[in-house]
This record gives C-alpha cells, sequence and structure tokens, in this order.
C-alpha cells in the first residue's frame, strides 16, 4: 500500500516558503501583538472623524498599514492550517490568529460607524478638500451605500468582535474534513490503495478504470455519508447566521445582502444562473453520452462523468513540465506578467506536496505587500497543469493589482474575480492546441478544455443552484438537515442531467464535498468569470495586442471599477444575457467537435 507522507517528510522544494511573511513562531506571534497594539493606537481617532479632512486621512493610512500587517498574520496562521491541519500548533495559530483578528475588528468598527454619522455631505466635502483622500474615494462612497442597512455603532462593534464565532461553521466544516475523516482502502491484500479527500479528487475520480473509479467513489460516499449530519449543522449555522444578518440590516433576502459588496444586481445573479442552466445542459448531456459510448460503460454514474475519454491517451507530466508549459502559454501577457509567474514558480510561491492533513482543492491567496501563495496537489495530470495556470491567474492579476492600486481599491469584485483565472486555462488551451495537429492530441486537449467549462459552469454552478435553493427554503422558515440537503442535490442533477445520468444516493452527497457554501455567494462567479473570459479571449483571438493590452489594463485596474466597468474595458458588455449564452454555445462547439473526432471516419 502506497504510505501517505507526513507534512515533515515532504521536501522544501515542493512546497513554499511562508518564510517571505514570518520567519519563525515567534516573528509570527509578534507580528500578531503588533497588530493588536496598532489596533489600540488607532482608538485615538475615536470621536474625532469629524475633526476635518486631515484626521481622516491620517486615521485612514494608519488603518491601512494595520490591515497589512493583520493580512500577514492571518495568511500565515491560514496557510499553516492550509499545508497541515493535523498539526496542533497549526490550529493553535489559526485559533489564536482568529480572536486577535475579531479583536481588531470589533476595535476598528467605530470608523465606519463615526463616518456614516457624518450629516449627508460631509463625506464629499471632505474628499474636495484633502487630495490625500482620492485613494479613498471608491471605498468611501461604496460605505456611504450601506448607510440604510448600517446598525448602532454598539452593536457593529459587537458583531465585529463576535467574528471568530461567527466564522466557526467554516472552521468546524474544515476540522471535520481535513482532521476527522478517514476512508476505507481499496482493493483488497496487498494491493490495497490508500484513499482519502485529495487522494479521490485528484487521481481516482479521474481513473480510467471504471472499476477502482467507482470503488473509490463508494467508498469516499461511505465517509460522506458517516459524517452527513455533522457538515449539515454546520453549513445549516452558517445559513441561519446569513438569513438573521439579513433581516437585522433591513435587506430583502441573504441574497440581496451578499450581492451588495459583489456590486451584482438580482438580473446580473440570476442570469448567470437561468441562462446556464438551460441552455448549457444539452450540451453536456451531448458529451456525457458519447463518454458512455465511447467507454463501453452500463450505465453513466455520477462518479463516471470526469472519466477520460481517450483512457489510453491520457500523457502524465511531471510539475515541472507543467510549469513550463503555463510559461510559454502565458508570454502573450508580455514580460511584466510574465516576471510574476516565474517568481510564482522559481520562488516557492506554489506548495505542490501532498501530505496527510493538506487542503483539498486549489487556491491562491495574495498577500498585499507581500505576494501570492499558490495551493495544489500534483497528481501528474495535465488537469493539474489547468489548475495550476487557473491559480496563477489569480496571482498575475492580484500582483498586478497590488502594484497599480492602493490596497483600499486593489481588489476587485467576486463576481469579476474567476475571470483573470479562467482566462489563464483557456490561453494554455489555445498554446497546447497551436503546438499539435494530431486529431488525438486535439479531442485530448479539447477534453481537458471542456473540463474547465465542466469545473465552472457545471460542478460549481450547480453548487450555486443548491446555495440559492436552499437560502429560499431557509427564509421560509423551513429547517436545513442533511436529508434535505441531499434531496436539493439530487434534484438539481436531475434537473441538469436528466435521463443522461443514472443518480445514486452518493452523488446526492456530493454538497458535503465543497467548502464555497461558507464564502458567501461565491459558487456562481465561476461561471460569471468565465463566461467573462470566454469573450474576452475571443477577442484576443481575433485582435491579437490591443485585446491583450486593455486585458492587462483591466487586472491593473484591480478594484477600481465595478465588475461591469472592468468587463467592458475588455471589450464584454455583462448587461444582459448574450455573452452567457455565446458561452454557453461555444461549449457546444466543443462538444460537436469532440464529437466528430470520436466518428469512425475521423483518421487518428
Amino acid at each position: 500500500m502506497a504510505k501517505m507522507l507526513t507534512r515533515t517528510e515532504i521536501p522544501a522544494q515542493a512546497t513554499w516558503n511562508l518564510e517571505d511573511l514570518f520567519d519563525s513562531q515567534e516573528a509570527f506571534e509578534a507580528g500578531l501583538q503588533e497588530a493588536l497594539g496598532l489596533a489600540r493606537q488607532l482608538n485615538r481617532f475615536k470621536g474625532r472623524l469629524h475633526e476635518g479632512p486631515d484626521v481622516l486621512l491620517d486615521c485612514l493610512q494608519e488603518q491601512d498599514a494595520l490591515q497589512q500587517l493583520a493580512m500577514r498574520a492571518a495568511s500565515y496562521a491560514r496557510l499553516r492550517q492550509s499545508e497541515d491541519g493535523t498539526n496542533p500548533v497549526n490550529l493553535a495559530n489559526s485559533a489564536k490568529s482568529g480572536d486577535i483578528m475579531s479583536q481588531i475588528s470589533s476595535s476598528l468598527s467605530f470608523i465606519d460607524s463615526e463616518l456614516l454619522e457624518l450629516e449627508d455631505g460631509r463625506v464629499e466635502a471632505y474628499l474636495a478638500a484633502e487630495p490625500g483622500l482620492a485613494g479613498y474615494e471608491r471605498s468611501l462612497k461604496r460605505l456611504l451605500e450601506t448607510k440604510p442597512h448600517r446598525l448602532s455603532p454598539e452593536t457593529e462593534s459587537v458583531l465585529a468582535s463576535l467574528g471568530e464565532v461567527l466564522g466557526a461553521p467554516y472552521r468546524l466544516y474544515l476540522r471535520a474534513k481535513l482532521s476527522d475523516m478517514t476512508f476505507d482502502d481499496l482493493g483488497e491484500g496487498e494491493d490495497k490503495l490508500p484513499n482519502s479527500f485529495r487522494l479521490y479528487e485528484n487521481n481516482y475520480e479521474m481513473s480510467p478504470d471504471p472499476k477502482l473509479r467507482r470503488e473509490a467513489f463508494a467508498s469516499f460516499s461511505k465517509s460522506l455519508h458517516g459524517s452527513r449530519h455533522t457538515f449539515a449543522e454546520a453549513y445549516a449555522t452558517e445559513v441561519k447566521k446569513q438569513v438573521v444578518l439579513s433581516r437585522l440590516r433591513g435587506y430583502g433576502s441573504v441574497t440581496e445582502m451578499l450581492l451588495q459588496p459583489q456590486q451584482v444586481t438580482l438580473d446580473m445573479y440570476n442570469n448567470i444562473h437561468d441562462t446556464l442552466l438551460a441552455e448549457l445542459a444539452p450540451h453536456m448531456r451531448r458529451l456525457a453520452a458519447l463518454k458512455k459510448r465511447e467507454l463501453g460503460l452500463d450505465k453513466m454514474l455520477f462518479c463516471d462523468l470526469k472519466a477520460p475519454l481517450d483512457p489510453d491517451y491520457n500523457p502524465s507530466i511531471t510539475f515541472e513540465e507543467a510549469c513550463s508549459n503555463v510559461q510559454e502559454a502565458l508570454a502573450v501577457l508580455g514580460p511584466e506578467y510574465g516576471e510574476i509567474v516565474e517568481s510564482a514558480f522559481n520562488n516557492r510561491w506554489v506548495d505542490y506536496a501532498d501530505n496527510i492533513g493538506k487542503s483539498t482543492g486549489a487556491f491562491c491567496s495574495s498577500i498585499y505587500g507581500v505576494h501570492s501563495y499558490i495551493l495544489i496537489t500534483w497528481a501528474g495530470n495535465m488537469r493539474g497543469a489547468f489548475t495550476l495556470a487557473h491559480e496563477v491567474g489569480h496571482a498575475g492579476h492580484l500582483m498586478l493589482a497590488a502594484k497599480n492600486q492602493s490596497l483600499a481599491n486593489y481588489r476587485p469584485s467576486m463576481y469579476f474575480i474567476e475571470a483573470p483565472s479562467t482566462m489563464n486555462e483557456l490561453l494554455l488551451a489555445d498554446h497546447l492546441m497551436s503546438k499539435s495537429q494530431d486529431k488525438r492530441m486535439r479531442r485530448w486537449i479539447i477534453s481537458q478544455l471542456l473540463n474547465t467549462y465542466y469545473h465552472n459552469f457545471v460542478t460549481h454552478l450547480l453548487e450555486a443552484e443548491l446555495q440559492r435553493r436552499v437560502y429560499r427554503h431557509a427564509e421560509a422558515g423551513q429547517p436545513i438537515t442533511a436529508d434535505l440537503l441531499s434531496q436539493f442535490k439530487g434534484s438539481v442533477l436531475s434537473d441538469f442531467w436528466g435521463d443522461e445520468l443514472e443518480l445514486d444516493e452518493g452523488a446526492k452527497l456530493t454538497w458535503m464535498r465543497q467548502p464555497h457554501y461558507y464564502m458567501g455567494l461565491y459558487p456562481y462567479t465561476y461561471a460569471a468569470g468565465l463566461t467573462a473570459s470566454t469573450a474576452a479571449a475571443q477577442l484576443i483571438r481575433e485582435e491579437g495586442q490591443p485585446a491583450v493590452d486593455r486585458w492587462l489594463e483591466v487586472l491593473k485596474a484591480g478594484g477600481s471599477r465595478t465588475p461591469l466597468e472592468l468587463m467592458a474595458m475588455a471589450g464584454v458588455d455583462m448587461t444582459g444575457r448574450e455573452p452567457i449564452s455565446k458561452a454557453a454555445a461555444y461549449v457546444g462547439s466543443l462538444v460537436s467537435e469532440l464529437e466528430s473526432l470520436y466518428e469512425p471516419s475521423a483518421n487518428l
């Protein structure tokens, strides 16, 4: 049986270098205390923001310095826990960080409260009188938009102090998932294979061996089933929290409350769901039918959806080879962007090891004033290269934004956040296509590209649809239970896949797999971002450098514009459904090409 390594057994080169944040445990703890001290110093501005624009500027600049340090400390604790959730020191650091961040948040809540208590027009007058406030104009005006939903200063302070408690549902989910869950081994005797969240999602789910794939899913589902009530209670608590907060703040719904910071209207939100769920489903059903036919499956199960179409042609790739391919593909974005990519690969920004206790999935954490960190678990397949390109897209985006924008303006709306990352996946596919005219290679690359659309337009959008239904249910006063969540998930899958998918009980438990339900209305933004990047990538193919230049300006703009303005800068109009429909049609064209390449007449 293959041995799962502990974190201490992993070679340093396969891990990220967190010493760029703090070079020791002692330095991290000192950073936490320094941040707490800076927060106490900021209290000298309490009750004084009415005195004038110079006082406000000094306060906001000191707040920026504090937030940068707090971001470093909180990121360090979060990244340590992500690399090994079984390490008691990492768990203790996470608790310490969360407690201090809650204290800081509570102590600083007076800033927003006092600004919102100023008479109408005072903030605008400050902006006109003090040029130094120009970098804060956008964030100040967005703050003023929340005034109808602001509670009393005392209540806001109390809520901020409860930040660690209010974040408990997500932490409970992670602890159960990463620290406590165990899985049955696969196979028998000396040929047994271990199973885990990471191994299933990174290896077995994409295995060409249907017996192994289905056995792994059965083992995976058995463990999910055993923890379903704990996971459901954590998610139900998160949902109740959002419902209570939305009502306290006077919003019409949780959805309206969570969309406001994204600068997204209900129409924009619903357009993504309604258009893709209706127009994409027929194309994805064709893809499922093609897989069933070509793989000779007796039935198409949920666990077969990611099976490779050509099991005998799935070239392995090392992490180093993937880095080289990604660098070549992204060279079209120019030298400044290329330097960021090179730094990510050469300066240990990426943690690609597989070890006990490591977080599942992949993410990029960008720390303003330092750099980005990327977590991925390398499984030696091309899907990993696309995931790597995706996370480097987040790094390149936020590094350019941080270089060109203030802390207050560097991070864009969540609605746009997945566009730069998915753009890189599309550029990688184009690059790989350009390197080979072999038909077998072409259909393999198309399959990889369709995996990108499956991940963003199917996996995450179906998560989002479950989320949409859950909030409606909770707001009607109905309880959220494990059985209800499985029922909803089954219904969402059935509505989308129709008769092409034979729904089993394990598929209904897949609501337990993703952490995005604890991150507000995040799941649907994957589809929004990929819609925008699909349109922008087409413009790059058609126009070349002018479209590239526009895209780079969008990345550098960070959060200084609304998501609609950012997309318009790139040449994409997301006010209606047209680009969404075009993206669905593009997926349909890829499926059609793949079908033609699998026709008996196709000469491979």
